[in-house]
């Protein structure tokens, strides 16, 4: 259930539907047995285009030619990186941070990283894709590139949480990995629906493939199957919505009629 803590209005032609992609993010939300909350539509819309995006992003970067490796043998591409003693790759000051972004799904080929700088990427280029590029330029003028370390603007946040949407990440714990291979001790990964999860190195898979494949990086006479965590790691939504480019006119459509939307008091319901 989504739950509009302003007015709202909804447009129920179907002449005005959403594309098929954010459809499927909307319906995700509605049917979620998880009560979803926001102070206005904008709020609501955005989130919707950001987690497709989300979705886009990790399916580019799925297709790329960027190439799994730790830090220790991590690269980037020197026109816009320098690439720090630690692995990390810190912005030039010569270069905007929506350029560099665009660069690892342009020139692929000369990056490679793990996969919590990965999934960090991903969220920055959704980011990009639905915000003013100045305000982007703005608010990640010093980017850096390593593990899990982000701009505080992003928002990153985990939370305990086993109902999980199209766009948020979640973790997959090996607990009996091979200590020589420690980057195997567990697998970040998009989720992109339908059951299907994006992790560096593993590629696109299901739960069950995910889990199958840290299962064969585990320690010679391992017994205890890798799983997936009840956390949910997400950016900001709220927050970055004020950035939103091209979204403060749009009406939230709904494309199929099932949708039961009432009000109680100042706030609008939309379930399922």
């Amino acid at each position: 259930m989504i739950r509009v803590l302003s007015p709202i209005n909804f447009d129920v032609s179907s002449s005005f539907s959403l594309p098929a992609s954010e459809q499927r993010i909307l319906d995700a939300l509605v049917s979620s047995p998880k009560l979803y909350t926001y102070a206005n539509k904008h709020q609501l819309r955005f989130e919707i285009a950001l987690r497709d995006r989300i979705v886009r992003a990790a399916g580019e970067l799925a297709k790329s030619r960027a190439r799994f490796a730790i830090f220790r043998f991590s690269r980037c591409n020197s026109d816009f990186w320098t690439r720090d003693e630690r692995g990390g790759f810190r912005l030039r000051p010569d270069v905007t941070a929506s350029e560099a972004i665009q660069d690892i799904f342009v020139h692929s080929e000369r990056y490679a990283f793990e996969c919590a700088t990965a999934i960090v990427i991903v969220f920055y280029k959704a980011v990009l894709d639905v915000i003013d590029p100045a305000a982007f330029n703005r608010l990640f003028a010093d980017l850096l590139l390593y593990d899990w370390h982000t701009d505080r603007d992003l928002g990153i946040q985990t939370k305990k949480d086993e109902h999980f949407l199209p766009g948020d990440c979640l973790y997959f714990k090996n607990p009996e990995f091979d200590p020589l291979t420690p980057q195997w001790q567990g697998e970040n990964a998009i989720y992109l629906g339908d059951g299907f999860f994006y992790g560096h190195g593993i590629g696109i898979q299901t739960a069950d493939g995910i889990i199958a494949a840290l299962n064969r990086k585990r320690k010679r006479g391992a017994t205890k199957s890798a799983y997936l965590l009840p956390d949910i790691t997400q950016v900001d939504f709220a927050y970055l919505s004020q950035f939103a480019r091209g979204f403060d006119e749009f009406r939230l459509p709904i494309r199929r009629p099932p949708f039961i939307v009432g009000t109680l008091g100042s706030a609008t319901f939309l379930h399922r």
